[in-house]
């Protein structure tokens, strides 16, 4: 029989970094490659990313990655990836198009798109993958069947159950999924992240009714903010603008090129009459819609530049009617809050739509448990959300009547294997390490760069400059010693001096021993004056000796 093994690289006891991985024998599947954005703590962090090493140490055995939307959180990591091994990457129609405009931005060549149908059989590395289609917040969502002698393994991805959903690239076909359960699955993998909401999520995720007498009763300026990854939401504020014969300017270019993507694939159009070009728009129209879009923190940073008149498009006037349709998500508390106080001191009155009023398009407990009734799995894995979401979920599963060996809460990085449609092991694991991406480029694998930046806010910085004769190695200037975050030079001047006489010392003596080297000569003194310092203050700085050698 096949061995099967699935663990995670991202996404268990967090929100977002998803990445899961089905090995069926020697063959390596992928499942998303998503980010996160950091805890407000995290020193200059933009996003976390997971641990490829796994994957580039086994690449050769990787089939291929599937990514069942263009959502950050299970896409944005894919390029950062690709650029370390080069591996087929299937996916639906539109969501293959942004990625292969991504990885032109990227200038990542040669990497093989393959467009998936919603509801698919194929056969990839010896394997049979089967796809079905679910109802999430982006059109062309999927899940995913990995066919093995032990049952299928299946992936639901992110979704809800809407019966409503008449768009086809919505749809989910619930006679595909039973089919599935009818043939077997072994083990079922399951989104967590709302399993603590009750009932079905559907209709709660929409939000017509309750900006429409928002729309009606506004005589002015409407400013209303989205993620711009929630299309189903963004095509909702675009159909109200049409029916009160409002026109609509998209704040944001990628938006735009987003709507283009969608007309492309013939899913949805906006009418050319109604939205404003870029060039046409000003900021003393009355009577329009503006759609303020962005991910994450980034658009609660649009709101707050409109708040304070530093966004080049748009500037706030009390008379706007602002309206914030996009809930408040983890890791963006802060900014958003910041937000909501700049409005106010502007004299602003908002309409926020909070996460308690408005759902997000993830399972709650019933979309749960039909997922469970439907594919009868022999195992359950909770996926995607923090422990406590995963726990929950793992309750449901429980209620239903599978007892707590069929019910598996995993760490990211735990693995767990299957012989002969069992269970035989969670003890194997993979050591992981976040990486952590500060612009576009720099990369902390091991968060050594976040450290320094945790050093520097706490405990401040020491430089101490000395310049001394090239050939001699004799003191001529110096040393200069200046601080930052540490201490009040006024009243520790003593510290000061002393630390200027330890770093002479150092040199004077290296030189007098015939051993000195700068570079080693600087780590010692480096040494020395820590030690002092933390005797004398507590804190451990960042201190940084320059030794200047100078031809005279």
């Amino acid at each position: 029989m096949d061995q099967v093994r699935i663990f995670a690289l991202g996404g268990l006891d967090e929100n977002g970094k998803n990445m899961y991985v089905v090995e069926v024998n020697e063959a390596i599947f992928i499942i998303e490659a998503g980010l996160k954005y950091p805890d407000s703590d995290k020193l200059g962090v933009e996003f976390i990313i997971p641990d490829f090493s796994y994957l580039i140490e086994n690449k050769d055995r990787i089939k291929g990655i599937f990514i069942t939307h263009a959502h950050d959180d299970v896409v944005a990591a894919l390029p950062y990836l690709l650029k370390q091994i080069n591996i087929p990457v299937y996916t639906g129609n539109l969501t293959a198009n942004i990625i292969h405009e991504t990885l032109k931005k990227e200038g990542i060549k040669n990497v093989k798109i393959h467009r998936m149908k919603r509801t698919s059989k194929q056969t990839i590395g010896g394997v049979k993958v089967r796809t079905f289609p679910m109802t999430h917040a982006f059109p062309d969502n999927f899940g995913l069947a990995i066919s093995t002698d032990q049952g299928y393994i299946v992936y639901t991805g992110e979704f809800i159950v809407d019966y409503d959903m008449l768009q086809p690239e919505y749809l989910c076909d619930l006679n595909e999924l039973s089919d599935i359960g009818k043939k077997g699955v072994l083990c079922l993998l399951s989104e967590s992240q709302s399993a603590d909401k009750l009932g079905h999520t559907a209709p709660k995720h929409r939000i017509t009714n309750l900006i429409e007498p928002i729309f009606e009763a506004s005589h002015s300026r409407i400013l209303i903010s989205s993620y711009s990854q929630s299309l189903f939401r963004i095509i909702e504020i675009i159909e109200l603008a049409k029916k009160y014969n409002r026109k609509i300017f998209f704040h944001d270019k990628g938006m735009r090129e987003l709507l283009q993507q969608l007309e492309l694939v013939k899913y949805y159009h906006v009418p050319r009459e109604m939205e404003i070009k870029e060039s046409e728009f000003h900021d003393d129209m009355e009577d329009v819609v503006v759609l303020i879009t962005g991910n994450g923190k980034n658009l609660f940073r649009t709101m707050s530049n409109i708040a304070n008149h530093e966004d080049r498009f748009v500037s706030f006037r009390t008379t706007d009617t602002i309206i914030v349709a996009s809930p408040i998500v983890s890791g963006t508390e802060l900014d958003a809050n910041n937000m909501e106080n700049e409005i106010y001191k502007e004299g602003g009155k908002i309409f926020t739509l909070d996460s308690k009023t408005v759902l997000s398009m993830h399972p709650s407990s019933e979309d749960l448990k039909m997922m469970l009734y439907l594919f009868q799995p022999k195992y359950y894995i909770p996926v995607k959300g923090e422990y406590r979401h995963l726990y929950v979920n793992a309750n449901l599963a429980n209620r239903m009547g599978y007892s707590p060996d069929r019910i598996l809460i995993l760490e990211n990085g735990q693995i767990a294997t299957f012989v002969d449609k069992v269970l035989k092991s969670v003890s194997d694991r993979i050591e992981l390490e976040d990486t952590m991406i500060d612009g576009k480029e720099n990369w902390d694998m091991t968060g050594v760069v976040l450290k320094d930046r945790e050093v520097l806010s706490t405990d401040g910085v020491m430089v101490i400059g000395v310049g001394i004769n090239h050939r001699t190695k004799e003191i001529i200037n110096g040393p200069d010693v200046q601080t930052r975050g540490l201490i009040y030079l006024k009243d520790a001047e003593y510290i000061i001096k002393e630390v200027g006489e330890i770093m002479e010392r150092t040199i004077e003596e290296a030189v007098k021993e015939n051993r000195y080297e700068n570079m080693t000569t600087r780590t010692e003194a480096r040494d020395k004056i820590s030690k002092y310092l933390m005797k004398e203050t507590g804190k451990r700085p960042m201190i940084l000796p320059v030794i200047m050698e100078i031809n005279l």
